[in-house]
Formats: structure tokens, sequence, C-alpha cells
């Protein structure tokens, strides 16, 4: 019987295919499900062969420990070398879009609280 080996919603395309790639290079025979036409269902990868379970979740283990630490060190440097992207740096950029989501986000907050504070009138 198949066996979820690994959940592809809200995974980057990169890191998808790395793990494809990888399951290739060590022959693991696997299947994938798509998130269907609305996106709903569970897109995934799919272990065929149960005796290899743990071989597979090492495999994948391993590659997002070293995705992680390469993410990190990425990181690490941008800040060091201040081309870190900030909450101001995105503000600088796109001004106005920053303060339409701002309006959006105070009219929803005042409908919504607004019944409320009616209440005891």
């Amino acid at each position: 019987m198949p066996v979820k080996l690994f959940t592809l919603n809200g995974v980057p395309d990169d890191e998808a295919e790395d793990v494809r790639a990888l399951l290739k290079a060590s022959s693991v025979e696997f299947h994938e499900t798509s998130a269907g036409n609305w996106g709903i269902s569970s897109a995934a990868i799919w272990l065929n062969d149960n005796s290899r379970l743990e071989e597979a979740r090492a495999l994948i283990a391993n590659y997002q420990n070293e995705r992680q630490a390469r993410a990190r060190a990425e990181y690490e440097q941008l800040r060091r070398e201040g081309r870190q992207r900030t909450l101001a740096h995105a503000i600088r950029q796109h001004p106005l879009r920053f303060f339409a989501y701002l309006a959006v986000i105070a009219a929803i907050l005042y409908f919504s609280i607004k019944p409320f504070l009616d209440i005891g009138k």
C-alpha cells in the first residue's frame, strides 16, 4: 500500500524538483498526486515500496537539513552585507501598496469592531 512520503502543498517548485531528483537518483520508486483543478486536494509524493520508507525519509530529512543550513547562511550573509530585505525596504519600494493595504486593514477592523461599540447606545 502506498505511503505519503512528502506533502507538496505550499512547497516551492525548486524544493519539489530537488526531492524528486533525490528520490530518482537513489532509485526510490514513487508516484505523485496533484492538488487538483481547484487546489484543494493533497498534492504529495507517495512511496510505492514500504520497505524503503525509512531510507526515503532519511534522504529527505538530510536534504531539508542541508537546505535549511544553506538558507540560513544566505540570510546571514545578506544581513551582514546590509542587503537583507526588511519592512522598511518594502515600504520604500512600494509605498502606495503599503498604504493601500493599511487602509484595507483599518477598514476591516473598523467594520468588525463597530457593531460591538454600538451595543451600548
